[in-house]
């Protein structure tokens, strides 16, 4: 295993939605009403979304394997995705560092995943609200402190 994190292009992020559709599929969906599937799908697929966020991508040699992407110059964190074969293996970890190294922020926010929520504990992220569901998409308001 030959991974590599580095900063996405515009065209990267693009073609990294199906990546991240696919893990959100297999992992996260379960707890979301159609009504909130189809309003992240919306999201990932506007073009509008996706000019606001900056990225960094992990590959295994070519293959990309996961995503983190943060928006409001860097003050959160919009979508955080790795491959579940590559699950446990320090890559996300490898992705936060590197989104931080450009990141001045002193405070960085996340909307996690039900699913997601013991990553970003790793992370030394600490939760500060309960579970909130908002057009159907579920998630616990997070946030990190340097």
């Amino acid at each position: 295993m030959n991974i590599n994190v580095r900063k996405l292009s515009r065209k990267e992020i693009g073609e990294a939605i199906p990546l991240v559709w696919d893990i959100f599929n297999k992992y996260e969906a379960v707890n979301y009403s159609e009504t909130g599937k189809e309003a992240f799908h919306l999201a990932i697929c506007s073009s509008d979304y996706l000019d606001m966020l900056t990225a960094y991508g992990a590959f295994d040699d070519e293959k990309l394997i996961g995503i983190i992407a943060t928006r409001n110059a860097g003050a959160h964190i919009a979508l955080f995705f790795v491959h579940g074969d590559y699950h446990r293996q320090g890559i996300g970890k490898m992705l936060f560092k590197a989104c931080l190294k450009d990141n001045e922020n002193k405070q960085i926010t996340v909307n996690s995943s039900e699913y997601a929520l013991g990553v970003y504990k790793k992370l030394g992220f600490i939760q500060i609200d309960s579970l909130k569901d908002e057009d159907g998409i579920r998630f616990i308001p997070m946030t990190f402190d340097r």
